[in-house]
């Protein structure tokens, strides 16, 4: 028997923001789900097998919830609520907008790794982001530490990365510290130039607002009030891992990041990530987040190739 249901759209001032363009986001729904989606003036009528139009109204209120508050939905936010849908899984506030770029683009969980690590971090003073190439495991983090920076929730953002190139001796390279740690903090750069403009990135540097800096430069220091973030940690050793996890001080939250597949430690060097997760991972505090080629964002390939590596003996 075909069961029909009817939605108010009254509330939403822009449709383009629920439907996409093209009415993506409907069709979407229409072939996940197998009901027919329609709109006529301000409803949407929902009509199919009584199970999947069940489905398909919660995950049109869950979508349109995120739509009214001003929220541009995407495919992968269509994405998110089916499988939450499919698989009885709650969770409406997947689709709050985590940032806005300075170009106005929303940032949010794309994936549901994403979404349970962006929560991890939400609720933890210390997360541990595991997974592959391409999750979006760095630049989720550092738009934590935006956001976190942006509401007052802490005076600065510092972001690390072991120096493994260069062995973390820097001072026979030439120039001053950002010169020298270019070319291995490129990649914390390139994310922080999608989210902010270069002027405001450039007088967060000069204010201390931001601080970026190999992982050797963090020995001997108490990091108060930060959100820390160290990114490619399966290049740092045990001891490494242990000197950093304890700078945390008071009102201060940290993320390590790291993809235990592409470990450039010199030979007989073992990498601390796995360990340093493994060891804390029963306290409260901390949150251990595992990723997988399902959560990788960038383009479609770089899944295929990631499951490929995975399959090698």
């Amino acid at each position: 028997m075909t069961a029909h249901r009817t939605i108010d759209l009254r509330e939403l001032p822009d449709r383009v923001r629920l439907f996409g363009e093209y009415d993506r986001n409907l069709s979407a729904i229409e072939s996940s789900l197998d009901v027919a989606v329609h709109a006529d003036g301000d409803r949407l009528l929902l009509a199919g097998d009584d199970a999947a139009v069940t489905r398909a109204e919660q995950v049109v209120r869950r979508v349109l919830d995120a739509a009214v508050n001003g929220a541009h939905i995407t495919p992968d936010d269509v994405a998110l609520a089916l499988s939450d849908a499919k698989t009885e899984l709650g969770g409406a506030e997947i689709l709050n907008t985590l940032l806005r770029t300075h170009r106005g683009r929303e940032i949010r969980p794309r994936t549901t790794g994403q979404r349970r690590f962006v929560h991890a971090i939400d609720a933890r003073t210390l997360t541990f982001g595991i997974g592959p190439a391409g999750t979006g495991k760095t630049y989720l983090a550092i738009v934590m530490a935006v956001r976190a920076l942006r509401r007052r929730e802490v005076v600065r953002v510092i972001l690390s990365r072991p120096a493994v190139e260069a062995g973390e001796r820097l001072g026979f390279l030439p120039g001053d510290l950002r010169e020298k740690v270019d070319p291995y903090m490129r990649p914390l750069f390139d994310a922080l130039g999608e989210l902010l403009d270069d002027a405001t990135v450039n007088k967060y540097l000069e204010r201390g607002t931001l601080e970026v800096a190999p992982l050797a430069y963090m020995r001997g220091r108490t990091l108060s009030d930060a959100f820390i973030i160290l990114d490619e940690a399966q290049n740092a050793t045990d001891d490494q891992l242990k000197m950093f996890l304890t700078r945390l001080g008071s009102g201060s939250r940290m993320v390590v990041t790291g993809d235990v597949t592409q470990i450039d430690l010199p030979s007989g060097q073992r990498s601390g990530l796995r360990i340093a997760a493994g060891r804390l991972a029963d306290i409260a505090e901390v949150g251990v987040v595992e990723l997988d080629d399902t959560d990788v964002v960038r383009h479609p390939l770089v899944a295929k190739i990631v499951r490929a590596y995975d399959l090698l003996p």
